[in-house]
């Protein structure tokens, strides 16, 4: 008896059996119910140890969405290089990462005019956005207002002739782009465009000894520049000197390849160096990436009408 009235006296004392936690909610949930606080640093961790494509995508995507809802934006650009990585030609994501990168541009020139107002880099945003829009004199004029708040800003000068070259009266602003270019060389001599529109002026002029020495300086100084070596072939091959213009014409025939008319002054080189062989080789490459690119063109003008989808695979080599 007295051992029952123990062992019940005990049981009493007991600590009464805490109920079954309920199951945790995953990542994807918290998101999809507006819980992104909660949700961002799991997605973060869920979408690096993700096997599964599908599941993947969909924590990625979650977490661009999050972190743009929290105005997260190292987050936000984090998932999306991810996603890009992973897929690379996705309709979903590219079309998520246009607007990601959109809205993340509005976001930081809204900051940008909220914070420093009267700065020469609002009149250069401003610039801008006037120059996508057609608008080539009133961008004239805010970056003409950027060299008159700071004389020594590099790009200016070379925006300025660009815009001159871009415009209406395109044939009366060639030589008053010639010296902004000019005017942009003496603040940034290392601005590769700018000896490439100079070269390319002295080009349209048939002035090949200048051309020559814009293009040969634009690609001296970025060597990854196609159009540069293309423009000192062509000027060479003007000029008459063929066996110079094969080898910077063979160095952007390596940046490009699937460039028509890098293959076409090659062989023309060739040709007039007496390389019959080769000249042919490169005329036969001209062909083959000429009707890929129109294939290209038309394979994406059909898919934007609706008649096929974009960029089928091809069953044959052109």
């Amino acid at each position: 008896m007295i051992s029952a009235l123990v062992a019940a006296g005990a049981a009493a004392q007991a600590p009464a059996a805490k109920p079954a936690a309920k199951p945790s909610a995953s990542p994807e949930q918290l998101a999809e119910s507006g819980r992104c606080r909660e949700a961002l640093p799991l997605l973060k961790t869920a979408v690096a140890r993700a096997t599964d494509p599908d599941a993947k995508k969909r924590l990625g995507v979650d977490g661009v969405r999050c972190a743009m809802s929290l105005h997260d934006s190292n987050s936000a650009a984090d998932f999306i290089r991810g996603l890009n990585k992973q897929f690379p030609r996705d309709p979903e994501v590219l079309y998520l990462a246009v607007h990601v990168f959109s809205d993340l541009s509005l976001r930081a020139s809204q900051e940008l005019l909220v914070n420093a107002p009267g700065s020469y880099q609002v009149h250069l945003l401003n610039a801008e956005a006037l120059e996508a829009q057609g608008k080539w004199d009133d961008a004239a004029l805010e970056y003409r207002e950027v060299l008159k708040r700071e004389t020594g800003v590099p790009g200016i000068h070379y925006r300025l002739g660009r815009l001159l070259l871009s415009g209406p009266r395109k044939d009366a602003s060639k030589e008053e782009a010639r010296r902004e270019f000019e005017e942009e060389l003496k603040i940034d001599p290392n601005n590769a465009g700018a000896e490439y529109v100079l070269g390319e002026l002295a080009r349209q002029n048939e002035q090949h000894p200048a051309a020559i020495e814009h293009f040969g300086r634009a690609a001296q100084l970025d060597a990854g520049f196609a159009d540069a070596f293309i423009g000192l072939g062509r000027s060479l091959i003007a000029a008459g000197r063929p066996k110079d213009a094969v080898k910077p014409l063979q160095t952007a025939a390596q940046l490009q390849p699937d460039n028509p008319a890098t293959h076409f002054y090659l062989a023309t080189a060739y040709r007039r160096t007496g390389r019959i062989e080769e000249a042919n080789r490169e005329f036969a490459i001209h062909q083959q990436t000429s009707e890929k690119a129109r294939q290209l063109k038309d394979q994406i003008q059909a898919g934007i009408a609706g008649s096929q989808p974009v960029l089928q695979p091809q069953k044959a080599e052109p």
